[in-house]
């Protein structure tokens, strides 16, 4: 179950006042299967609108551009977190940071590695001014409009970032999709043994597993939807997006049909 969190800010003679919802969800099993499906569809969603319906890349991404906006108006709209105004927005900003990379690549000529350090110092400098601004990189206390705004820059970031190590390693390094997606899977493995038994500290472990999600959702949606003679299993573009955007919808709606609004009225202190 998805609870709102709500923080505690000192007013007159010290009392706390009720100020604000978390505006993200929890981080649970449900959490972490439809950012996996939504980073998959990414991929795929990408490619098919490009490709398949030949819009081209260009196309694309300015046709994208103008819908994640306006999914994100709604999202800040709500001031508190709402399943499908939240997933929505992410997996739109899964396709627009996936066409980010492949801009630079393919109509740009910007090499793999050199998008892979780019999009990881900006991502490091949106992290430092985040914590810099706010003392915290804790998205159980995404309560303002400016820390919201550090929160989907850091998700647009990871996406791109993703796509480029993902692409990297399973393209220009020749691993391969399947490798590739096992290959992160076990350092997302790593990172939660370290968190539940070495002491990792849990905002740390949080980002860096959000990262690598997205370049293992990115190499299994490239292995189902890529041909055969590129190493995918040839199912296209069109059946696996549209497989994982009906995962999607069904997910989302049972959150929504479950979301317990009374959890809403609690105040929970974050640990930062």
């Amino acid at each position: 179950m998805t609870h709102a969190h709500f923080s505690q800010t000192p007013v007159a003679g010290g009392r706390p006042a009720l100020e604000a919802a978390n505006r993200v969800p929890d981080v649970t099993v449900a959490f972490w299967l439809i950012k996996l499906l939504a980073v998959t569809m990414g991929e795929t969603a990408a490619d098919y609108l490009a490709v398949n319906l030949g819009l081209g890349l260009t196309t694309t991404s300015l046709i994208m551009t103008a819908v994640l906006v306006a999914a994100m108006m709604l999202q800040f709209a709500q001031k508190r977190y709402v399943p499908w105004a939240y997933w929505l927005a992410v997996v739109l900003i899964s396709i627009v940071g996936t066409l980010i990379t492949d801009n630079l690549v393919d109509n740009f000529g910007v090499t793999l590695e050199t998008t892979t350090i780019a999009f990881s110092a900006v991502l490091a400098a949106t992290f430092a001014i985040w914590f810099a601004s706010e003392r915290t990189l804790s998205i159980h206390s995404i309560f303002t409009t400016r820390r919201e705004v550090f929160y989907w820059l850091a998700i647009l970031f990871t996406f791109s970032l993703g796509t480029s190590v993902g692409d990297l390693l399973a393209e220009r390094f020749g691993l391969g999709y399947l490798t590739t997606g096992i290959l992160f899977g076990a350092v997302i493995v790593a990172i939660a043994f370290a968190y539940y038994r070495l002491g990792l500290n849990g905002i740390a472990a949080f980002w860096l597993a959000y990262i690598l999600t997205r370049p293992l959702g990115a190499s299994f949606g490239d292995l189902l939807s890529q041909p055969r003679e590129y190493g995918g299993l040839g199912f296209g573009t069109t059946y696996t997006s549209l497989l994982f955007l009906g995962c999607i919808v069904v997910t989302v709606g049972y959150m929504s049909l479950t979301f317990n609004r009374e959890d809403s009225g609690a105040i929970a202190l974050d640990a930062e």
